[in-house]
């Protein structure tokens, strides 16, 4: 192996440089980094998650007595971050309408998130308990969320999802997809998930944008909740933000391996078998396996 001619590899820096002035004039961008950072917002979930559980996700020197202090230090350094990349997203966004002019404060959209935080612990706790009381081999709620998968996912998902309501997607989907890499576990964050949720083993896990999860779910890995079909305007194009994505009752069990598409009901404690597929409300109660979906023809079934 040799090194490459220096004239050569400056025909590939010409190159590269002449690929990104037509993509940015294409899509009107700038020259400078306007859009946020995948790195900053890593670290920025990573002390999230530390604010929220210090103790447990929190730095290992940390003592009892520290711990307000720890909280509030570390909440400030995030919010930080948050306002300097909601900036971006912000000014981003603008340039796309063509205004230039965002469409909120990114400090007020960082401190209506703050608020949002006790409510965040709130949920996790029942998603820790959901996880222990649902899985025999938990041996505690300190092993549920220093090891489960599903709690380290539903941690991003439950930040993510307060920032997709605050007006930042961007943001929310870089944290979500964050996860997404860690867990294999593909929650986008405007999905709405109810407290209690066990999502457990997770690899493979898809929930969509619209899907709407009640109280107490659980979900085993490999399972789906996706949209059947895409509506499209009159040129076409996709239709965006459109519910698509199941309903998913309290008390649902989803196992392993099924697929679950439309904007569909399963109803409360319906329990749905291992590699179904379901494109049919089923009503409260019911319990679908393959053999009854070949022999109902794919109708929904009654209660069992």
């Amino acid at each position: 192996m040799t090194d490459t001619p220096s004239a050569d590899l400056q025909h590939v820096v010409d190159a590269l440089r002449a690929a990104r002035q037509r993509w940015r004039e294409q899509h009107r961008r700038g020259d400078g980094r306007e859009l946020p950072s995948r790195e900053l917002l890593a670290c920025m979930i990573q002390s999230l998650s530390g604010a929220l559980f210090p103790m447990r996700l929190g730095p290992p020197t940390l003592q009892p007595e520290g711990e307000d202090f720890y909280v509030g230090h570390t909440l400030g350094a995030a919010l930080a971050t948050l306002r300097q990349q909601a900036a971006l997203e912000l000014g981003h966004e603008a340039r796309q309408r063509g205004d230039g002019v965002p469409a909120a404060d990114p400090a007020e959209l960082a401190a209506r998130f703050a608020q949002t935080l006790p409510r965040v612990r709130e949920l996790l706790d029942s998603d820790v308990v959901a996880a222990y009381q649902g899985d025999p081999a938990a041996r505690s709620v300190d092993e549920v969320l220093l090891c489960y998968p599903g709690l380290r996912a539903l941690i991003s998902h439950r930040i993510a999802h307060q920032l997709y309501r605050l007006g930042l997607p961007l943001i929310a989907r870089v944290v979500a997809e964050l996860a997404h890499a860690e867990t294999g576990i593909d929650i986008h964050p405007g999905a709405s998930i109810g407290a209690g949720c066990f999502i457990d083993h997770g690899t493979g896990v898809v929930i969509g944008e619209t899907a709407v999860l009640g109280e107490r779910v659980r979900i085993y890995q490999n399972v789906t909740l996706g949209a059947k079909s895409f509506p499209t305007d009159g040129d076409g194009h996709v239709l965006k933000g459109q519910p698509r994505h199941p309903v998913v009752e309290d008390e649902v069990v989803i196992y392993a391996g099924a697929t679950v598409l439309g904007r569909i009901t399963l109803g409360r404690g319906a329990v749905i078998g291992g590699n179904v597929w379901l494109t049919r409300s089923v009503p409260p109660g019911s319990v679908v396996t393959q053999a009854d979906m070949q022999s109902h023809g794919g109708a929904a079934l009654q209660p069992g």
